[in-house]
């Protein structure tokens, strides 16, 4: 009787479990660019965020009047700094800069993570790299210094895919060669402070080395015949969980599987120029509604199965000064007289969990071969995009027809059950115990 008891509360538990997942999620962040003379002002923004199910939010520098903006708000504040070399250098500035931009606002500003520097790698200068570490460490010492170390809030960094030097297949994830040193070192500081190792995977680059209608599928989580992993066997249905456990695979080559991975950008742009295939608008909605309800089923990736990943999609807002291709102006999700570009079922409602339905294609594949001899196909860095991706420069079997893992946890699914039915099933099973 005893047993029977937890069991049902234990179901309770999980329904209202499933109800918070339904109002809201709290794995889904977005990135908020200011490269533009057009946004909106931040009390809007923040009301605007208060209306979505969005539960973080990605700064790249330390914007005071955003800060405030979010404060008691209950959303998750990623605050960054560029500023590599004059922290590594002075322990002093660190602890000035946290006095500044972090203590005064926390916590009715929920600030969780600070980033130091970004996409670092992607440059090329090694005695920049070299600087990433020691500066990291010195706005650790200044957090603890104010008492908002042991975890209140964390440090990284955030890399490019191009930080690896394999990606293709998954399960040969390394590295790039000459970083290791210095990844390290970075990773070394991730594990001893339980910060995330933020990455940031764009199927939609990879999409641009190898634009074939079943690439595509692949890359928005449509229907497609799947691609195997020769040394794995394990069958990707996409692009981003092929992307993360190359990313998880490289980590477990270091010996550092146990930090946990974040995903500090993904998207896909609305528009482009005319050589940067599948940029519309129907891409763009199928991509990012796709991937949130990717996440939302909590079924993790092949490597990681059950494991939620916390995710910031690219961008808030569409930034209209940032140079480049046409694409780099239009990855915003909503516009800057607040509608939303496209809907992709973020906006608070009664029935949110319903809209969150994966997008299906427009028009059919062709048919393709049996899926289950495909290997992953040539290039052989189709998985690794191109290192210029968008950014603010200011284990488990699997079946064979998706990427769900097997052995689903209870959890799991109370959680891919809708609200009443989970209800429903707690009371029969309450009916059946009594």
């Amino acid at each position: 009787m005893a047993a029977s008891a937890y069991l049902l509360i234990l179901l309770f538990f999980l329904s209202l479990h499933a109800l918070h997942l339904a109002k809201s999620q709290p794995f889904i962040g977005v990135n908020y660019g200011q490269t533009a003379d057009n946004l909106p002002p931040p009390s809007a923004t923040a009301k605007l965020l208060q209306s979505t199910t969005i539960q973080k939010i990605r700064l790249y520098g330390t914007d005071p009047a955003i800060i405030k903006a979010l404060a008691n708000t209950g959303i998750e504040i990623v605050i960054g700094t560029g500023d590599v070399n004059g922290l590594a250098s002075d322990p002093n500035f660190a602890r000035s800069w946290v006095e500044t931009n972090v203590v005064p606002y926390y916590p009715a500003s929920k600030i969780t993570l600070i980033t130091v520097g970004n996409e670092v790698t992607m440059y090329g200068d090694r005695n920049l790299m070299l600087q990433l570490l020691p500066a990291m460490k010195n706005v650790q010492s200044a957090l603890e210094v104010a008492s908002l170390g042991g975890g209140k809030i964390k440090v990284s960094t955030v890399h490019t895919m191009s930080v690896l030097g394999q990606s293709d297949p998954p399960s040969a994830g390394v590295f790039e060669p000459g970083h290791a040193d210095i990844l390290k070192g970075l990773l070394e500081f991730n594990r001893e402070n339980g910060s995330p190792f933020a990455v940031n995977p764009y199927p939609f680059f990879a999409y641009q080395t190898d634009p074939r209608p079943d690439t595509l599928a692949f890359c928005l989580f449509q229907p497609n015949p799947g691609r195997v992993d020769p040394n794995s066997k394990i069958k990707y249905m996409n692009m981003f969980d092929a992307q993360v456990d190359a990313v998880y695979s490289a980590l477990n080559s270091m010996g550092f599987k146990d930090v946990e991975i974040m995903v500090a950008e993904t998207g896909w742009p609305y528009k482009g120029d005319p050589d940067e295939a599948g940029t519309n608008i129907e891409n763009a909605r199928a991509y990012n509604k796709n991937l949130i309800a990717h996440l939302k089923s909590m079924a993790g990736t092949p490597l990681m199965p059950g494991k939620v990943i916390d995710t910031y999609l690219f961008a808030l807002y569409d930034e209209n000064l940032k140079p480049g291709k046409g694409s780099e102006r239009a990855f915003g999700l909503f516009k800057p007289d607040l509608t939303m570009t496209y809907d992709i079922g973020l906006t608070k409602t009664a029935n949110n969990q319903s809209s969150m339905a994966p997008q299906s294609p427009r028009q059919r594949l062709p048919p393709a071969a049996s899926p289950t001899s495909q290997n992953l196909p040539s290039p052989p860095q189709m998985i690794l995009p191109s290192p210029t991706s968008p950014s603010d420069k200011n284990s488990g079997q699997t079946d064979v027809h998706n990427s769900t893992p097997r052995s689903a946890s209870l959890a799991h699914l109370c959680c891919s059950l809708s609200i009443s039915t989970t209800m429903l099933f707690v009371s029969i099973l309450y009916a059946f115990i009594i």
